[in-house]
């Protein structure tokens, strides 16, 4: 398993400019999370098996700009070299305005693409 070409992970990019508390951050880490997830069920299997295989490597990352532009771009790149990919807007009911953008979802893909994508982010 320790193959490159077999390698796969999930990368969730948070927003750390809102002041969400712990708490709020990590629900919407596993908002997008679980959308990835599902999505990648339907469009890449395979992927999500090998994925499985390894434990579900997820890792958490910092947006490197404040604002949803950032977030959006990383989404529209991981979608460009057909990564399964899902944006969390949040639904405003206690911390957030309604429809900001918190976290992007990048995978479970393969690591050489994730890391096409998301490799120049810090560790949150």
């Amino acid at each position: 398993m320790g193959d490159g070409n077999l390698s796969t992970k999930l990368v969730l990019v948070a927003r750390t400019d809102l002041g969400m508390s712990k708490g709020k951050l990590a629900s919407q880490c596993a908002h997008a999370a679980v959308d990835c997830y599902q999505k990648a069920l339907q469009t890449t299997p395979q992927i999500v098996k090998m994925w499985e295989l390894m434990g579900q490597p997820k890792i958490v990352v910092r947006a490197d700009e404040d604002g949803d532009e950032c977030l959006l771009q990383l989404h529209e790149k991981a979608k460009k070299v057909g990564l399964t990919t899902a944006v969390v807007r949040d639904a405003g009911r206690t911390q957030i305005e309604s429809g900001t953008v918190t976290v992007v979802g990048i995978g479970p893909g393969k690591v050489k693409l994730v890391d096409q994508v998301t490799k120049h982010l810090k560790l949150l």
